[in-house]
């Protein structure tokens, strides 16, 4: 599986096989079905060759060293987060898919300790 870090550059000839989610979500259009998907996890971009991951994928991808502590969540374009189980599969052209957010299990968002 291929993947790069790098923020998304402007559309080119050699880019035309690669569908960004986070614009797609920007744009309120649909992801086209192509070859390779560019995903956001957290602040790092991922290209990958395929059309969907498990959540479990998805934590590995995103740097998790142990998956089994980690959540993710799918952040939507209306601006709500899913949780996604290990198993789950994530499909890249469901529309309003913005990026993907990961937390460590024992954290809950707006928690103060």
């Amino acid at each position: 599986m291929q993947t790069t870090t790098e923020k998304p550059p402007h559309q080119d000839a050699d880019q035309d096989d690669i569908e960004d989610l986070e614009i797609c979500s920007g744009e309120g259009r649909p992801p086209r079905c192509v070859r390779r998907y560019r995903i956001k996890i957290d602040k790092n971009y991922h290209v990958v060759q395929i059309c969907y991951m498990t959540g479990w994928q998805l934590l590995e991808l995103g740097g998790a060293c142990d998956p089994r502590k980690w959540k993710i969540r799918q952040k939507m374009a209306d601006g709500s987060l899913k949780n996604i189980a290990p198993d789950e599969k994530v499909d890249f052209t469901t529309p309003g898919i913005e990026r993907f957010v990961t937390l460590p299990c024992d954290q809950t968002e707006g928690e103060v300790r």
